[in-house]
């Protein structure tokens, strides 16, 4: 049933699938952990049910593409290049309309908006970087089937 180029069941992952997993199987456990908590989503601090939604939708989403990367499937590559798409243009959007001082109110204890501006450009150039090795690392996913299992 899955339409492989070659046969990947006696060869070794190659090494940018296992890094790359790894980091999205931390993705998942990182979002997961959120859940129950305040969610910042296009300038917008959602709480309640709403940020638990979406925070299950988003698990739902890094678990899929921790299962796609394991698979080498193709389709994968494009989702992986547009969830780190949606989540650069998230993070300047949330960069841009969310303030320090919204976010003390909600936390309850100070903000430093200059480290708040730092750990987001910070965040921002890492999924750049990121996207540009998944967008080079292509030929390793070789699964053209378009289901999981």
């Amino acid at each position: 049933m899955e339409e492989l180029d070659d046969d990947h069941e006696n060869e070794r992952r190659p090494l940018p699938m296992v890094l790359l997993g790894g980091l999205y199987l931390f993705f998942l456990m990182l979002t997961m952990s959120t859940f129950g908590h305040p969610y910042p989503l296009f300038g917008m601090i959602l709480q309640g049910r709403v940020a638990e939604v979406v925070v299950f939708m988003d698990s739902i989403i890094c678990l899929y593409l921790f299962l796609g990367l394991m698979k080498r499937q193709q389709l994968t590559w494009y989702l992986l290049l547009g969830y780190n798409i949606f989540e650069m243009v998230n993070t300047l959007v949330n960069l841009r309309f969310i303030t320090a001082s919204e976010l003390e109110k909600m936390m309850g204890q100070p903000v430093d908006p200059q480290a708040l501006i730092n750990n987001n450009i910070s965040v921002l150039i890492a999924i750049v970087l990121l996207t540009i090795f998944i967008y080079r690392s292509r030929q390793y996913f070789s699964n053209r089937s378009n289901f999981l299992f």
